[in-house]
């Protein structure tokens, strides 16, 4: 069980990017999915998180509330990161996650150690 996620690239501060976060095999829509991101040099830190549950809700890290939307399409098995309005600080590697326990709950602030089948992570560089 493995995450891919892809949509990374170079954008001038202010742009905007989609991630996404695809799953082959299983049904993402079963699991509370999150984005964290790791910069050079620091920790991997949560950003966004969504639920499995009806409503499908969400939350974010105060730094991207606001630019940052998540969504699922579960009819394409995808998960979502827009990112708009992005920063030179928003440069990092972004990987998607599921939550291992089956919980709809998104814990704030995320904790790695609840989340598994990282997959590559997607590199995204703000710069002008």
């Amino acid at each position: 069980v493995q995450l891919q996620a892809s949509g990374g690239g170079l954008v001038q501060p202010g742009g905007s990017l989609t991630l996404s976060c695809a799953a082959s095999g299983f049904p993402l829509n079963y699991f509370t999915i999150a984005w964290f991101r790791q910069a050079p040099g620091k920790e991997r830190e949560g950003v966004s998180c969504v639920s499995n549950d009806a409503d499908s809700t969400s939350s974010y890290v105060d730094s991207v509330k606001g630019r940052f939307t998540i969504s699922r399409d579960n009819a394409k098995n995808t998960v979502y990161l827009q990112m708009d309005s992005l920063k030179p600080e928003d440069t990092a590697v972004y990987y998607c996650a599921l939550e291992k326990s089956g919980s709809s709950w998104c814990s704030n602030p995320l904790l790695i150690q609840d989340f598994g089948s990282w997959g590559q992570g997607t590199q995204v560089t703000v710069s002008s």
